[in-house]
């Protein structure tokens, strides 16, 4: 008989480790954020007290925590997808620790306890961008894009040097430290480009950053797909609002180019990177990361 997951009756402390908890060579001491498939928690290494963030994976459709915090699927149907779930997820920690910048999150470790896989990362202090915007804590300025923004771009050009590709660029996943000094987070979406057709994934969609070729089941991905989410976290950061969809503006395209909104306000050299960037067709955006840095170089 499978074994049946009743979310109702489960108890809610459960979900998430809690303070205290040892775990391989750190203890855990508060929850930072949690999503379908993870939670990510701030600890600290017991031998030398140093912060770190801890990603664990826990699919919440999938799978659940027991007592003791063994992580179980949640019926005998759901465990196929919850292996391969966390196989991959294994896999991503190994990829992401070989990528080393500035700009990125590091990996320094990752293990396997409790049944499930965890990702050890450096934890650094700042604010994420899509916060800034709403609080309207810092102005957005000429400077404050082209530094937040270029330095991004380093990164990112590292990430797709590998044959990767992010798909979950957003303000979100954009941590201003000091200095508006930018940290790229979450890569749950990566994955190899060219990718071969057999190689299914779920799809990693955000209305407004991905662009339309995330939305089509066979669509190309590449550099200019985290292009376009470059360029719509740029709108974003003019407009203060999410853009529309890109599949919405591929039927009727309402958003007015940044070149026009925004001609009394940013210079058109600016505004133009903005526009090209996100141009709905891929073939028509920048196809790497060095033509859109040329494009943002007064």
């Amino acid at each position: 008989m499978a074994e049946y997951y009743d979310p109702e009756t489960y108890p809610q402390q459960w979900n998430y480790l809690q303070s205290g908890t040892i775990i391989d060579q750190y203890m855990i001491e508060r929850e930072l954020a949690h999503g379908g498939f993870s939670s990510v928690y701030l600890a600290r290494q017991l031998e030398d007290q140093v912060q770190v963030a801890i990603k664990e994976y826990l699919p919440r459709k999938l799978a659940h925590r027991t007592w003791n915090n063994i992580v179980v699927p949640n019926s005998e149907e759901t465990r196929p997808m919850f292996m391969r779930g966390r196989a991959l997820f294994f896999e991503e920690a190994k990829v992401l620790a070989t990528l080393k910048h500035h700009n990125i999150v590091e990996v320094i470790n990752f293990f396997q306890a409790n049944d499930t896989v965890y990702m050890v990362m450096t934890y650094d202090y700042g604010l994420c961008l899509d916060k800034i915007l709403h609080r309207k804590i810092l102005p957005t300025t000429e400077s404050f894009l082209l530094t937040v923004f270029c330095s991004l771009l380093k990164g990112i050009e590292i990430i797709h040097a590998h044959q990767l590709v992010h798909l979950d660029i957003k303000p979100a996943n954009i941590l201003i430290r000091a200095d508006n000094d930018p940290l790229l987070l979450d890569f749950g979406a990566i994955r190899k480009f060219p990718s071969h057709p057999s190689n299914h994934r779920a799809k990693v969609l955000t209305n407004g950053f991905s662009p339309v070729e995330q939305y089509e089941n066979h669509g190309r991905l590449g550099p200019w797909t985290d292009i376009y989410a470059v360029g719509a976290s740029m709108r974003a950061c003019l407009d203060l609002k999410i853009p529309p969809p890109s599949n919405e503006r591929a039927k009727q395209d309402t958003l007015p180019p940044a070149t026009k909104a925004y001609k009394r306000k940013f210079p058109e050299y600016l505004l133009k990177a903005i526009d090209w960037a996100m141009a709905i067709r891929p073939e028509q955006r920048p196809q790497v990361v060095a033509e859109l840095v040329q494009a943002l170089t007064p």
